[in-house]
C-alpha cells in the first residue's frame, strides 16, 4: 500500500514548509522510538522471505496456491472489462466506404 505523504495539503502551509526546509529552519523530525536493531532484524527477514519460501514450496503447491488467488481475484471481479466484440473484416470494409 503507498504511504501518505506527510506534507501539508494547504498551500500556505506547504509553501511555508517549503521554504523553512530549503532555508534550513524547519524543525528537526523527533527521533524514532522504535530498537534499530530490531527494525533492521525485520527488514533482513523480508527481504529474504519471498525467495524462501517460493524457493521451500513444490512446483506443485505454488501452483495450487497461484490458482487459488485466481479464482478469488475472479471472485471479487476485480479482473478488467471484457472487451468489445469486433466486426468482421469482411464488415469493416463495407462500413468505410460509407
Amino acid at each position: 500500500m503507498p504511504r501518505r505523504s506527510s506534507k501539508p495539503r494547504d498551500l500556505n502551509r506547504l509553501a511555508a514548509q517549503t521554504a523553512a526546509e530549503a532555508t534550513g529552519e524547519a524543525p528537526e523530525e523527533p527521533p524514532s522510538d522504535k530498537n534499530p536493531h530490531a527494525v533492521a532484524l525485520g527488514r533482513l527477514g523480508g527481504k529474504k522471505g519471498g525467495k524462501a519460501r517460493a524457493a521451500k514450496l513444490s512446483k506443485k503447491r505454488r501452483s495450487e496456491i497461484a490458482r487459488k488467488a485466481a479464482e478469488a481475484r475472479w471472485r471479487k471481479g476485480r479482473h478488467p472489462p471484457a472487451l468489445p466484440e469486433r466486426a468482421p473484416a469482411s464488415e469493416v470494409s463495407t462500413m468505410a466506404g460509407r
